[in-house]
């Protein structure tokens, strides 16, 4: 993959830069350490998505615009964009679960956030706690099989060409199928807020050492 992909850690520094804050004034302002904001600039510490958007939510700004590089600026009128999206040009953001890719980044105001993501976890025990959030998401499985728990449901395989549509509300979590080291999906978050910075509210509220572990790049 590209070595000149944007990485999170540049993400947030560019945003912070933008508003003209320090470390510390950015901290106060997301309710996440400063000690954290600076591992991740310097991208020895990555955020899981559900802390993305709380970061998004306390800072009054859209999730999809936290990717948008400084030089771009917001459309007057949303009809006619397009854009195209390659993993070479995506923010790619690591945890333990999960291994995102965020796509077509260069876009204010999206209704949708998509994502290309390859699934780590094994078990629902090495996932951890069940993902709540507002809004809905479509996850289609492109490569290898996964098991989808939810709150309401029995968990249920899903195979390469297979995919699902929930309620992001009801508590979720996708691990890999047994035999699957690891599975590739595509998925699109949504929200019938026009603005996605009321996307997925009710997260997470801690990051633990095991959601940001870094993962070398690899190969498609």
């Amino acid at each position: 993959m590209a070595g000149g992909r944007r990485t999170l850690g540049a993400v947030i520094t560019d945003l912070r830069t933008r508003n003209g804050w320090t470390l510390k004034e950015m901290s106060q302002r997301c309710g996440i350490p400063v000690s954290t904001l600076s591992k991740v600039e310097h991208d020895r510490l990555s955020l899981t998505y559900d802390k993305l958007v709380q970061l998004s939510e306390r800072l009054n700004i859209s999730i999809a615009d936290l990717f948008v590089q400084s030089e771009s600026s917001s459309p007057t009128a949303i009809m006619g964009r397009r854009s195209v999206g390659t993993i070479d040009s995506a923010v790619r953001v690591d945890t333990s679960n999960y291994e995102y890719y965020y796509l077509c980044t260069e876009l204010r105001q999206k209704r949708m956030v998509p994502v290309v993501t390859r699934i780590h976890a094994q078990t629902i025990e090495e996932f951890g706690q069940l993902v709540r959030h507002s809004g809905e998401e479509f996850i289609y499985v492109v490569e290898g099989a996964i098991i989808v728990h939810t709150e309401f449901y029995d968990p249920i395989e899903l195979k390469a060409g297979e995919s699902i549509y929930i309620d992001s509300g009801m508590g979720h979590a996708y691990v890999c199928a047994p035999g699957f080291k690891e599975t590739l999906t595509i998925g699109v978050m949504s929200s019938a807020e026009e603005d996605l910075s009321n996307l997925m509210h009710d997260a997470h509220h801690h990051v633990t050492q095991n959601e940001v572990k870094k993962r070398a790049p690899r190969k498609g």
